[in-house]
């Protein structure tokens, strides 16, 4: 238990410095000189083949963020070799994706800007899809509240770490739950990704969910994993049931989504998203599923309406 929960922060850190990597340029640094102009040049490894970048005309500042920047991912690299080495000694082995599955991360990914602004539009923030996409691109937003940037920021990391291929080779599980979970409430309380141990109210409705126990929750989550049904029902029911037992202190429909996503995406059976112009209908459903009304119209309506096949 201890390894699972260890092994999905270290793969959450690597994949938080793999990024961070990413978006830095730096190499060994070459200045050419033609007449009396100077040009500079990079020289890096990239999948074990030596690439050479023309940056531009030499100006010192340029030159010493390269070099800047070369002793940051020197750092950065180091850190993911001792991240990997970790990994080793908690018998974290890694198996290359099906074809099926890459595509269904290429596919959750073109889609990430409008599955945010959906989940957002649910979660009843104040957004449109332009300041969605800009605040997932790092921009500056002047007509919104600070948690709900954050909220939106939190979601993009959330998305982003189960679509790392690490991950998404993981089991769907109880531990993966409550790392999503704080990741979406990261910021926002104390006590994200932890099982609640107070009481919650449900808007719209009487009942309320009773207090859950972790023991019970990796119980009946084994218990849909295992259900002979097909994997889009199983990603569906792993929604249904995040969403009623509201395992968390807040963020139960952000986590579900996420959470039965990396199901269907790890199966390479699309996507699980409830359109903008429908949230109205679904929350409706969804208070009379609290309520033990018939679950087949609600799983009808996210199989039929919220369902992308890829």
């Amino acid at each position: 238990m201890k390894n699972r929960i260890k092994i999905l922060e270290l793969i959450s850190i690597k994949d938080f410095i793999c990024q961070e990597l990413d978006s830095l340029t730096y190499g060994s640094v070459e200045i050419r000189s033609r007449g009396k102009k100077k040009y500079l040049y990079i020289h890096y490894r990239d999948d074990g083949f030596q690439v050479t970048k023309y940056l531009g005309e030499y100006n010192r500042e340029l030159h010493n963020t390269i070099i800047s920047n070369t002793l940051m991912a020197q750092g950065l690299k180091k850190e993911i070799k001792r991240i990997d080495s970790e990994l080793r000694k908690l018998n974290y082995n890694y198996t290359e994706l099906d074809n099926r599955i890459k595509r269904n991360i290429d596919y959750a990914k073109r889609n990430l800007v409008d599955t945010i602004y959906k989940q957002a539009v649910l979660e009843g923030i104040t957004t449109t899809y332009v300041d969605t996409e800009s605040i997932i691109e790092g921009g500056l937003i002047n007509n919104m509240t600070s948690e709900d940037v954050l909220k939106i920021v939190n979601l993009k990391h959330a998305w982003e770490f189960i679509l790392n291929k690490y991950v998404i080779s993981s089991k769907t599980d109880y531990y993966l739950l409550c790392e999503i979970n704080k990741l979406i409430e990261e910021g926002i309380y104390y006590t994200a990704g932890e099982v609640r141990s107070v009481p919650v109210s449900i808007g719209g409705t009487n009942w309320s969910p009773t207090i859950p126990l972790a023991s019970s929750i990796k119980e009946e989550l084994e218990s849909i994993l295992n259900k002979n049904i097909s994997d889009v029902d199983i990603a569906i029911e792993l929604l249904l049931y995040v969403m009623k037992k509201q395992i968390f202190i807040d963020g139960n429909k952000r986590t579900a989504i996420i959470f039965c996503n990396h199901y269907l995406i790890s199966k390479g059976k699309g996507l699980i998203v409830i359109p903008e112009h429908l949230t109205k209908k679904f929350k409706k459903l969804l208070i009379s599923f609290y309520e033990g009304k018939s679950k087949t119209e609600i799983k009808d309506f996210i199989k039929q309406k919220c369902y992308s096949k890829i």
